[in-house]
């Protein structure tokens, strides 16, 4: 398996430990980490590599090219595994039956575990044969594509486990952090922006997580959730904007 990380301490030891009795080996790709990340992975036997980060998409593409073998399985330092998907990854290990696997993520949102508001079953594909396809997407979202439409796409039973935000604060600084990488990104794309698209993109985010994916049903935290991704979408727009307006 592969992870790629930067300042992981309070995660990386919780990620290990739910797949250290599965993997056959792990790889932690390290963007030089300030705080005791690579110690505590040391202390786990990892095969510990460090290289500059060079974007999600392409650092775990990197990474990936670093397993020995060919199943890959790809997690993020804030993401652990439960005992029903360690139970499923065990049985796919005897016969696997698919080129990769898709995998549900349940969020965990301020201590709270969140099942509405479009963030679940946050389908990810994090098990695949490493020849069948690459990360690919738009940096920050990166995402695993096969290279045929002709790939097999298998489900296993459990779950990813994020520990998405302890405190809406981190929430704010992420969306600060995604949304500049965002708009550089669309910027670079040659996107063209518009005044209103920032007011509709919020507007319409907040509809969809808050309504259509029943945000409401996860209380306060749900309605907290669709304002932020409203703003994040607002911001996205509005940096994208003012590198237009700087042209």
């Amino acid at each position: 398996m592969v992870i790629i990380t930067y300042n992981e301490e309070k995660n990386i030891a919780r990620c290990l430990d739910s797949v250290l009795s599965i993997a056959d080996e792990i790889v932690v790709v390290d963007s030089y980490s300030k705080d005791d990340t690579k110690n505590i992975c040391k202390s786990y036997g990892v095969r510990f590599l460090e290289n500059s980060f060079i974007g999600h998409i392409e650092q775990k593409n990197f990474a990936m090219h670093q397993a020995r073998f060919d199943w890959i399985l790809s997690l993020d330092a804030d993401e652990s595994i439960d005992m029903v998907l360690k139970e499923s990854i065990i049985q796919f290990k005897l016969n696997p039956t698919a080129d990769l696997y898709q995998i549900n993520r349940v969020n965990n949102y301020c201590g709270k575990w969140i099942y509405h508001s479009g963030w679940y079953p946050d389908r990810k594909i994090r098990l695949w044969s490493k020849a069948v396809g690459d990360w690919q997407g738009e940096n920050p979202h990166d995402k695993f594509l096969p290279y045929s439409t002709k790939s097999i796409v298998g489900k296993l039973k459990g779950n990813i486990l994020h520990y998405s935000y302890t405190s809406i604060e981190q929430h704010d600084r992420q969306i600060d952090f995604f949304s500049d990488i965002s708009s550089k990104a669309l910027f670079e794309k040659k996107i063209k922006h518009s005044f209103l698209m920032k007011f509709a993109s919020a507007a319409y985010k907040f509809f969809y997580c808050y309504i259509l994916r029943l945000g409401f049903l996860d209380g306060r935290v749900g309605w907290v959730i669709a304002t932020k991704s409203a703003l994040a979408n607002y911001k996205k727009y509005s940096k994208l904007e003012k590198l237009w307006d700087a042209q």
